[in-house]
């Protein structure tokens, strides 16, 4: 008999604005919370719909599409100054406290979502449990060095054609989506085709791109917006709870982008997926929800204060 889970969406107020989010699972039976904290930024929650798998196990799953993404409110008009990190701390927070679950609850950040999982872990919340930092970035500057690196690998002038527009600025060019696409079916997603709900997180920021171009850039491995110099080294040390970094062979988060989180995280482990880049979840499903739930049941099975490196 197939497994069905209880599964309930909503709407988030945040100020004048709306955030949905969907609850796979039961928020009620006292076990600890996962929520999932999307890419970009300005992706959506679709193409990290896979780890709705973690409920099967007991733990709630929340997903959400973050301001101006998605399911949630668009926001084209604003510029780029109204798009930061403070901005999605908030509505974090305030989903937290609207769900109820701000005194008990796990965080996954993939990509961009780890980048500001790990801004919300150093303030050392007193209901954070337990860390997943999902091929994110910790500097924006070695994530950039590392593509230029890969870019350099690519067969055929793939390099040389992407440098060819970026310079000229002519990022909608048939010949540079083109060399981009090489670059993202190499370390973006391995699986060919895209699974639909990978494309359908692509096409969402296709049409409403406002938060990607604000903050990141016109693809993933050209960043020119506010999170150029983004970087948080020097500072995982806060991160008060156990910690699982995810991150593919593959994957443009190299060990190299994701090292700092193991150096200074004082209990940390490491996942790294052989067959998958930049999207473990949907590239190597069943093993990377099953690396989930048993950090899940390590990490949360005792009192948060019982914790200890081990």
């Amino acid at each position: 008999m197939e497994f069905i889970e209880k599964v309930r969406e909503g709407y988030a107020a945040f100020g004048a604005y709306q955030t949905w989010y969907r609850v796979t699972g039961d928020l009620t039976t006292g076990r600890t919370p996962l929520v999932i904290i999307h890419g970009g930024p300005g992706c959506t929650h679709d193409y990290v719909d896979a780890f709705k798998d973690v409920a099967a196990s007991g733990y709630a799953v929340v997903h959400y599409d973050q301001l101006g993404n998605g399911r949630s409110t668009h926001l084209p008009e604003k510029d780029a100054s109204f798009w930061t990190i403070g901005l999605f701390l908030d509505e974090l927070n305030n989903l937290l406290d609207h769900l109820q679950i701000s005194n008990n609850y796990a965080i996954l950040g993939q990509s961009w979502g780890g980048m500001l999982g790990s801004e919300h872990a150093i303030l050392q919340p007193k209901g954070l449990r337990a860390f997943i930092a999902a091929n994110s970035p910790t500097c924006m500057r070695t994530w950039v060095s590392e593509a230029n690196r890969l870019r350099k690998l690519l067969p055929d002038g793939v390099h040389e054609t992407l440098l060819k527009h970026e310079q000229a600025g002519t990022y909608q060019d048939p010949e540079y989506l083109g060399a981009s696409r090489v670059f993202y079916d190499q370390h973006v997603c391995r699986v060919i085709p895209w699974p639909e709900e990978v494309a359908r997180t692509f096409a969402a920021m296709d049409a409403d791109p406002t938060v990607y171009h604000a903050m990141s850039g016109p693809t993933e491995f050209h960043v020119i917006g506010s999170l150029k110099d983004w970087n948080v080294i020097g500072r995982l040390s806060a991160i008060n709870v156990p910690t699982l970094v995810i991150s593919g062979r593959h994957d443009e988060a190299t060990p190299r982008v994701v090292k700092p989180f193991l150096d200074e995280i004082k209990d940390v482990r490491w996942a790294l997926f052989e067959d998958s880049s930049h999207m473990p979840h949907v590239e190597e499903r069943q093993a990377c929800m099953g690396t989930v739930v048993t950090f899940l049941d390590e990490a949360c099975s005792v009192p948060h204060n019982v914790l200890k490196a081990g």
